[in-house]
């Protein structure tokens, strides 16, 4: 098994203007995945990298950290 599925991601998420933001951080090599669902259920999803300052930023920008479990069924279309 490799190191990578080892991992324990955090997640992050927000809401503006009826849209919302996902974060997922994998917090050793700094990586994630952001996803934005919009009003209209149309789902969006990009591949981001990090810095050690993430998680400043996502505190200033008003991101609160959630469980995994809605970030995983949107992504698998279960909701």
């Amino acid at each position: 098994m490799s190191i990578k599925s080892n991992i324990v991601h955090k997640y992050f998420k927000k809401e503006i203007d009826g849209s919302k933001i996902l974060v997922k951080v994998d917090p050793v090599h700094l990586h994630g995945v952001e996803m934005i669902v919009h009003p209209d259920r149309k789902l969006e999803t990009r591949s981001l990298d990090f810095d050690e300052q993430i998680w400043d930023d996502l505190k200033v920008d008003g991101f609160i950290e959630v469980n995994g479990m809605e970030y995983n069924l949107l992504l698998s279309g279960l909701i």
